[in-house]
């Protein structure tokens, strides 16, 4: 063998090899650490039993209308994300906070993540709760689960409001996700090691330190697991499924939307459009990003209570 094909081996196994030592010790910081967080994670809310599981819920405030809050894909722990916008909305409201399966402290479950099964589990955590009559509130993917449930339970849904929601027909929603590559990718702790380079984008002067630290081990938890790598498979399928659907002619909807979507610029008349479909549609841009309730939570409640002023919207 040449000396210089001999340097190369020399050199692709020592690369190797310290890519092998690199990902061992990854795996192993992993395994601790998501160990040692189990114990610091702290509890909250209450448990509902939902097909033999048990799912999380968190109701706070009174009022006479319940408004009942849904998460986007993969919020890790919805009580805490939302909670801002919880905070104002019960001085004068029953808010209740739903963590589906894979959510927040909620169980995992084998059940396919389709729109039909995760909705049935809502409806039925809500029934759980006697809740029957409430506004419907929703951040992104919520808006085709909120579709679902609206429609399939037009007499418990007084309205619908979404948070920079989903809508059927928007684009790029048929990726295929390389889901095992994920999941091998967690169980190496490479998902740690780029959340910890990123950091968790949230703001300090709205969400305190202890806050911020407990969204990051739910983050550790609840990401990339099982439950979570389904209902991300289940993405394209379940937007396939809403294609052409609209919500009830007679809900009143109400949709806090950004204003400025660089990499969808239809995303405001999308939205204005869906507000078209029933008789009662309203749509509020706003100047932030994805995560509106994150920056602008005063204006979303505020605005939802100028709102609902001019309706009656009586849950309790």
């Amino acid at each position: 063998m040449k000396k210089s094909a001999k340097r190369a081996l020399v050199t692709v196994t020592a690369i190797g090899a310290v890519l092998a030592v690199g990902l061992a010790t990854t795996t192993v910081v992993n395994a601790v650490a998501t160990g040692r967080e189990s114990d610091r994670i702290e509890s909250y809310g209450r448990s509902v039993t939902v097909d033999g599981r048990q799912m999380n819920v968190v109701v706070t405030g009174s009022g006479p209308v319940d408004v009942v809050l849904l998460p986007g894909f993969g919020t890790a722990s919805p009580a805490l994300d939302f909670e801002p916008l919880v905070t104002d909305l019960a001085q004068d409201h029953r808010v209740v906070v739903v963590e589906p399966f894979g959510y927040g402290l909620s169980d995992g479950t084998d059940r396919a993540r389709t729109t039909e099964n995760i909705v049935t589990e809502v409806h039925a955590a809500l029934q759980e709760l006697d809740v029957d009559r409430y506004v419907l509130m929703g951040h992104s993917i919520a808006g085709i689960y909120g579709l679902e449930l609206a429609t399939r339970y037009p007499d418990e849904v007084a309205a619908f409001v979404g948070i920079d929601t989903s809508v059927p027909g928007q684009p790029n929603m048929d990726t295929t996700f390389p889901t095992g590559l994920m999941a091998a990718a967690k169980n190496l702790g490479l998902v740690r090691v780029l959340a910890a380079v990123g950091g968790d984008g949230l703001d300090g002067s709205v969400y305190s330190d202890h806050a911020r630290e407990q969204m990051t081990m739910f983050t550790h938890r609840n990401s990339m697991r099982p439950t979570y790598l389904d209902e991300m498979a289940h993405i394209g399928p379940n937007f396939e499924r809403a294609l052409g659907t609209t919500f009830p002619a007679d809900l009143p909807l109400l949709l806090f939307t950004e204003a400025d979507n660089a990499t969808n610029p239809d995303w405001l008349a999308l939205h204005e459009r869906q507000a078209a479909s029933v008789e009662d549609g309203t749509v509020v841009p706003v100047p932030g990003d994805h995560y509106l309730h994150h920056t602008h939570a005063p204006e979303i409640a505020d605005g939802f209570r100028q709102w609902e002023a001019a309706r009656d919207l009586t849950t309790g």
